[in-house]
């Protein structure tokens, strides 16, 4: 089930590097997989099966098995507002043998009904959309009461590292922190506490790619947070 949106270009597509990188297995099994090893972690009250899961900003589709075999959806949605991410996606879904509703739509204008879907990912796809406080607005009006938004992101010190600069294209000027997105998250709505909350700090999200650990160096205590991942719940009531 395909549909389109005609809507005004509202992210920053990546470069012909950042395009190939998300279709690496270095970007499934160091990136994708991590981060959902970690949502597991951070779940509260974890449920064997959500019924309806979103993908927003689903790419080239590498997510859609994972999702799936972790979470048993009855129903699993991806939308994405790049037509080539989307092709490749058909192509994935094809391999997988899976079932999934595939959309074209900005994430800021989803065309979805409200109180749709019982979990929300999104993954590393936020710091590439212009207009990201209507993007949320839209994650917590599909959400049912009790959804589940995982939330995954690089931050601002992240997306400002010179190798990042150089290989990657993001819309600089809405870049955040860590601290600054959970604010977002929190005033939007959603609940979440410290132990929904986590800060990786990989080897691939920081400014040298974790040469200095591979140096013998030890991984600095002190630092600015380059990844941030929540797991917050669109409360029951109102």
């Amino acid at each position: 089930m395909e549909n389109s949106l005609a809507a005004p270009i509202s992210f920053v597509p990546e470069t012909r590097f950042g395009f190939w990188f998300l279709g690496t297995k270095i970007w499934v099994q160091y990136v994708l997989t991590v981060a959902l090893n970690d949502f597991e972690r951070l779940i509260p009250d974890r449920q064997v099966s959500y019924p309806a899961i979103l993908d927003v900003g689903c790419g080239q589709g590498n997510s859609f098995r994972l999702l799936h075999d972790t979470f048993l959806p009855q129903r699993l949605i991806g939308v994405d507002i790049d037509e080539r991410s989307l092709q490749h996606a058909r192509a994935q879904i094809t391999r997988d043998r899976l079932q999934v509703e595939l959309f074209q739509s900005d994430g800021a204008a989803l065309e979805l009904p409200d109180a749709s879907v019982s979990m929300l990912f999104c993954h590393q796809i936020f710091h590439h959309l212009v207009r990201q406080q209507e993007a949320l607005n839209e994650f917590y009006r599909v959400l049912q009461p009790g959804g589940l938004l995982l939330f995954a992101e690089s931050t601002r010190a992240y997306i400002y590292s010179w190798i990042i600069r150089l290989l990657f294209r993001h819309p600089m000027e809405v870049q955040r922190s860590a601290e600054e997105y959970l604010a977002m998250i929190r005033k939007q709505g959603f609940e979440f506490g410290s132990e929904n909350v986590s800060f990786p700090y990989l080897w691939w999200s920081r400014p040298d790619i974790g040469m200095a650990e591979w140096l013998g160096f030890p991984v600095p205590q002190k630092r600015e947070e380059t990844l941030v991942n929540v797991v917050a719940r669109k409360p029951h009531t109102a």
